[in-house]
């Protein structure tokens, strides 16, 4: 829970108090390999933060999945769409590796942030975070060439060739296997 105490703390500190109630409200999974967090077309009722492991979010498109996101250590992930209008989700969310994961409820997170001005502003901070990756990740799309998101992905977390399928990492870049494997090759 220490790393999930520091995450916290780097995107918005919280006083002692408002930290121990936030923290009091998570709960912990030991989720093993392939273990759906959650699956399509159910609400999406947690925010996650993966202490160690790796998580795949991805939908299917024309009976094709496509890689959305891919979470690895120390990081926080969810359905953002569903988690806050408490609809239905498109997305799918599972482990690719044994990993240890909290979540916190969207009940207990919004009572939180009724109840402590800090866990508000954490709020504000975590989804202004959530639209700038997101804006980032479509400017990558749209602008960047398929080596240069290549090259942005390994500088960023470069252990996610070992960890996670190629299949996935070619998805989650918007390429063919057959590109990265000839981007992969050209290195």
């Amino acid at each position: 829970m220490e790393l999930l105490r520091h995450a916290i703390t780097a995107i918005s500190p919280l006083s002692s108090e408002s930290m121990n109630a936030y923290l009091s409200a998570w709960k912990h999974w030991s989720a093993p390999k392939d273990h759906f967090l959650l699956r399509e077309q159910a609400v999406s009722d947690y925010i996650y933060f993966i202490e160690k492991g790796v998580a795949r979010i991805f939908y299917y498109k024309n009976d094709k999945e496509i890689t959305e996101w891919i979470a690895m250590d120390e990081q926080f992930f969810l359905s953002i769409t569903s988690f806050f209008n408490r609809t239905p989700s498109h997305l799918i969310i599972h482990t690719i590796e044994p990993s240890e994961v909290y979540g916190i409820h969207h009940n207990d997170f919004m009572r939180l942030a009724d109840q402590y001005h800090d866990v508000e502003k954490l709020l504000r901070k975590m989804v202004t975070g959530s639209l700038i990756l997101s804006q980032i990740r479509m400017d990558s799309i749209q602008f960047e060439t398929a080596q240069q998101r290549y090259d942005r992905l390994l500088k960023h977390s470069p252990q996610i060739i070992q960890r996670v399928p190629v299949s996935y990492i070619a998805s989650f870049l918007g390429v063919t296997l057959e590109t990265l494997s000839r981007i992969r090759s050209a290195k």
